[in-house]
């Protein structure tokens, strides 16, 4: 097999390393937040949304904002609930859809993680020297 890559010329294999690195970074990140990291993007999520956009989000819509399973979405959105970081209640005009929103306590978590994910994120893409051009790759990449 001549046509095969070395491993340091797989963009796959690269991508992958990487990807492990920069989780292992966010676990360390927000361990001691107690949060895990789909714990903390649906609840970065939902702050986003209540916050920024000024959206009172069903469980869909957080889903479909963080790209996430919405059954898996759920069931991180009851957990978050139980720690006292959000509130779900039934639609008033859709019984099927729940309404989420995140508590005061729940906000002050997500602001104060949401700052240390992106100092995190800093210092791991400060090598690379081209953030736009970085940005641009991951967005189309994740298109």
């Amino acid at each position: 097999m001549a046509d095969a890559l070395e491993p340091q010329e797989s963009p796959g294999l690269l991508l992958w390393r990487t990807t492990l690195s920069w989780q292992r970074l966010m676990t360390s990140t927000l361990k001691p937040l107690g949060l895990t990291h789909v714990q903390f993007v649906l609840l970065a999520s939902t702050w986003w949304l209540n916050h920024v956009a000024g959206e009172s989000p069903t469980q869909r819509r957080i889903a479909d904002h963080a790209n996430t399973d919405p059954m898996m979405t759920s069931q991180v959105l009851r957990t978050l609930t139980t720690k006292g970081f959000l509130t779900r209640n039934p639609d008033p005009t859709d019984s099927r859809a729940i309404r989420v929103t995140v508590t005061p306590v729940g906000a002050a978590l997500a602001e104060r993680a949401v700052k240390l994910v992106e100092q995190a994120d800093n210092t791991f893409f400060a090598p690379v020297p081209d953030h736009k051009a970085l940005l641009a790759a991951l967005h189309t990449l994740g298109e």
